[in-house]
């Protein structure tokens, strides 16, 4: 009887052994090849060449559109052309478009008054001129300039014996008005772009590859330094490395969504003091199948895009990070997030 049940027992605990499904955990865990020291990692880096940024660390990205055929698409959208316009071209074109518009309609006045005799009559005071007191192009620039403006200083006015000057008026009044609400709406709208107010969100230097609730994740950390709060904050993530598909297509640039919160909606911030981003290395994150070795060695690079809207404002506004291959502002295994 001993013996019987000795054996149920051991095929009992035989039984449990074997249908037992093994956990799942990442490549990472599952390496046991030692990490490389900060010494290592820096030789490496030196003796290896820089790799070119996908993205600056200032958002900026690092794409450059060549052989581009259709260029008159950018005209077509001539106002959110002038608006991605850098300040010194911006501010060159505003003041462009202000003073070919003074001289053109400032040469049609002083062309009706040389067709109608004007010039040769200014001592007749007899002579009623289109516009009085306009002695030559210079009178005529300056006229333009007060018209358009509405300035009007009271010296050079208009007559009424003069259709053809109503009828420019009323053209150099209207077009005035276009090119007015179009170039002010443009420099409002560069001045109220709120790519100052994304200064002041701070990222962690380095993303740390750590146990946390027992599941290891990759972790970074990110604050607002003002106190007005960023309204209906939320984050995002892209991984950015080359990949290679089943068919053999290579894809240089190939962007993978990282999972920071999207099912769970953790990744709708209240950003009022710094939080921890986590995302979970599962079967279904990117760097589940790279080990730590390999993890030291990919070229990649995490695009952290932190969106919402100012407070004071109103305005929509992005803040960007972007975590290197290795090394500095890079990924790292530890226990802590500087």
């Amino acid at each position: 009887m001993a013996g019987d049940s000795r054996i149920f027992m051991n095929q009992d605990m035989d039984i449990g052994v074997t249908s037992r499904e093994p956990k799942k955990i990442p490549k990472q865990a599952r390496d046991d090849v030692p990490i490389a020291t900060d010494r290592t990692r820096l030789i490496s880096a030196e003796g290896k060449k820089p790799r070119q940024r996908y993205m600056e660390k200032s958002g900026k990205c690092n794409v450059h559109h060549g052989n581009v055929q259709e260029t008159y698409r950018y005209l077509s959208d001539l106002f959110t052309t002038l608006v991605d316009l850098k300040w010194r071209f911006n501010l060159l074109v505003f003041t462009m478009v202000y003073t070919i518009t003074w001289l053109f309609f400032g040469f049609i006045w002083w062309l009706i008054a040389y067709i109608r005799g004007d010039l040769d009559h200014l001592e007749d005071e007899n002579w009623i001129p289109c516009v009085e007191n306009l002695s030559g192009f210079v009178s005529a620039f300056l006229f333009s300039i007060e018209t358009e403006t509405t300035i009007g200083y009271g010296y050079r006015v208009i007559t009424e014996k003069c259709p053809e000057g109503i009828i420019l008026l009323l053209i150099q009044a209207i077009l005035g008005s276009i090119v007015n609400a179009f170039m002010v709406g443009c420099m409002f709208v560069k001045i109220s772009q709120p790519k100052k107010r994304a200064e002041t969100l701070m990222f962690s230097n380095n993303a740390v590859i750590s146990m946390r609730d027992e599941k290891l994740c990759l972790m970074f950390r990110v604050g607002d330094l003002r106190n007005s709060h960023i309204v209906e904050a939320s984050i995002r993530a892209k991984l950015i490395k080359s990949k290679q598909t089943k068919e053999g297509e290579f894809i240089p640039l190939n962007q993978t969504d990282i999972n920071v919160g999207f099912d769970t909606g953790d990744d709708r911030l209240f950003l009022v003091s710094p939080l921890i981003i986590s995302h979970e290395i599962n079967e279904k994150s990117p760097f589940w199948e790279m080990s730590r070795t390999q993890l030291e060695k990919e070229e990649f690079e995490i695009v952290v895009i932190l969106e919402g809207m100012v407070e004071a404002t109103g305005k929509n506004m992005s803040g960007h990070h972007f975590e290197g291959e290795k090394g500095k502002n890079g990924v790292h295994f530890g226990t802590n997030i500087l």
